[in-house]
């Protein structure tokens, strides 16, 4: 038996015994440390530009929402989440903000491929959906 059929085997009598308790102890084991990675991800790439200020509101458990302000201004929402391995970026227009943003689908990629060139080029695309 490989580790990964052995641990397949575990999960699956986790959940028989207790699914809420399995998803609770599965999420912290695996989701809950790839959407930490995701916000010290984003947070490094804007810590060079002191205008950019992320404040969490909104967020739950499996979301990670926050606003953008830039001078002091908010100007947008961006939330994280894992799905099924994958790690999407969102975005969306904010109560009192002056600014629109364009719609668009979800920025995602297998989570093994996020990096911080990644969101990097996923903030400067949806960055460029801002308007006046």
């Amino acid at each position: 038996m490989s580790d990964e059929s052995f641990s397949f085997e575990c999960d699956r009598l986790s959940a028989m015994v207790d699914t809420a308790l399995f998803e609770r102890i599965r999420w912290e084991r695996d989701e809950g440390p790839k959407l930490a990675t995701l916000v010290q991800l984003v947070r490094q790439v804007l810590e060079p530009r002191p205008e950019f200020e992320l404040l969490e509101e909104g967020a739950t458990r499996d979301i990670k929402r926050f606003v953008l302000k830039i001078h002091g201004n908010r100007v947008m929402a961006v939330a994280m989440r894992i799905v099924e391995g994958r790690a999407v970026l969102t975005w969306e227009a904010i109560e009192r903000s002056s600014y629109e943003v364009e719609t668009g689908e979800p920025i995602s990629a297998d989570f093994a491929e996020v990096d911080q060139q990644w969101m990097i080029d996923s903030l400067e695309r949806v960055f460029a959906r801002v308007r006046t």
